[in-house]
């Protein structure tokens, strides 16, 4: 496995000034606007008069925001990596696809595509107030290749997640959570389960000066009847030098991989660079 030592100093995350969490989140490791793991409800859109396809004085779609992950999972040899594209359409829908590559030694290679789909239900703050969260609905189609024969290689993923930034704190707080159904084994990458499992996931991230961010993110594992998910979580910090681009630092645990109870992965860093047009 080829051990990259400078890619082992960012990671994973989330977006680094108020406009951009207020119009747009990262596109994560399956593509989805969200911070790693988990999606927002906030739709991969982008702030601006300049910055939305127009029809008349109908805007149409945003510009796309792109990003690429780098996960060293070095308990288990694994190099993971993933590149994604997001882009929201009549400022409600939002279209996505990931593609991860996840090699790890003595193994064949896994490749698992991403197509997704985000309808914003409620816009945060809707109504005239300044305390309803934005509501998404999503839907994640998946397929991974070399899961091995018996496992089926497809599934989807179905969430609901709200998010709101609290802003009369003395630094801006962003809190999201939501409920995902799933059938996939880790994420999908060890293939997809017949039957489907409820599972929660949040996130808390704190603003901070010099265009900071640091914050905490939490996966719950999915439990099947032969197979037990471990729960993940990230701790992570992210910097915007610019409007354009956010660069994101994290240790992630992704589960004891030593555990006979429940699959998991052991810990690393990860590496993202997001663009956003």
């Amino acid at each position: 496995m080829r051990k990259l030592t400078f890619l082992a100093i960012l990671v994973v995350a989330v977006l680094v000034t108020r406009n951009v969490f207020a119009g747009a989140p990262l596109t994560n490791l399956e593509g989805v606007g969200g911070v790693a793991f988990n999606p927002l409800a906030y739709l991969a859109d982008s702030d601006g008069e300049d910055s939305h396809f127009k029809a008349g004085n109908a805007e149409i779609a945003g510009k796309p925001r792109f990003g690429a992950w780098y996960v060293n999972l070095d308990h288990v040899k694994v190099d993971w990596t993933a590149i994604g594209v997001a882009d929201t359409f009549f400022k409600r829908l939002e279209v996505s696809y990931g593609y991860e590559t996840i090699a790890q030694d003595n193994a064949a290679t896994k490749r698992k595509s991403n197509v997704g789909a985000k309808l914003l239900l409620l816009p945060e703050n809707s109504f005239s107030t300044k305390f309803i969260p934005a509501l998404s609905a999503g839907t994640i189609f998946k397929h991974t290749s070399n899961v091995g024969s018996g496992i089926d290689a497809g599934g989807e993923d179905y969430y609901v997640v709200a998010t709101k930034l609290i802003t009369r704190l003395p630094r801006p707080v962003l809190l999201s959570g939501g409920v995902l159904s799933t059938k996939g084994k880790t994420t999908g990458v060890f293939g997809y389960d017949k039957d489907r499992r409820e599972t929660g996931f949040g996130n808390i991230d704190v603003i901070l000066p010099k265009d900071l961010i640091a914050g905490f993110e939490y996966k719950q594992g999915a439990h099947y009847k032969d197979w037990k998910d471990a729960d993940y979580w990230d701790a992570h910090i992210a910097w915007t030098p610019n409007k354009n681009l956010t660069l994101v630092l994290a240790y992630v645990d992704a589960g004891d991989h030593k555990s006979a109870g429940k699959v998991g992965l052991g810990n690393g860093v990860v590496l993202s660079a997001q663009y956003a047009f």
